[in-house]
């Protein structure tokens, strides 16, 4: 998998509001979760899932311990001097986020069929 290349949203789908956001809102909590949701394959440092969900770095900071301690997210490795993070899919709990995300997604398709 070194080849691949790690998406990374763009300013057009920043733009773009997911129906997880939409039904959640838009805290900062939701905005993470549904960022790791949608890249789950990929790990990420604090910094750029910070940028990549649109909210500060402080602010991911303030509640990002509860996503550790609940096992929501899981540390993958070290790169240098940064931690990289994923969604924890081995969750019982993410895995229904997961499901839930895509459950949404087909109602949302099925409405504009």
């Amino acid at each position: 998998m070194k080849n691949v290349k790690r998406p990374k949203k763009d300013d057009t789908m920043k733009t773009q509001e997911t129906t997880f956001i939409e039904i959640f809102g838009h805290n900062p909590a939701m905005k993470v979760l549904d960022f790791l949701i949608t890249y789950q394959l990929f790990d990420y440092p604090l910094t750029e899932i910070a940028k990549n969900a649109g909210v500060s770095y402080s602010t991911l900071q303030s509640f990002w311990h509860n996503l550790e301690r609940n096992n929501l997210v899981i540390k993958t490795r070290r790169v240098g001097k940064s931690d990289l993070y994923k969604l924890n899919t081995q969750n019982p709990a993410v895995k229904q986020l997961i499901k839930l995300d895509w459950n949404l997604v087909k109602g949302t398709e099925e409405v504009y069929a």
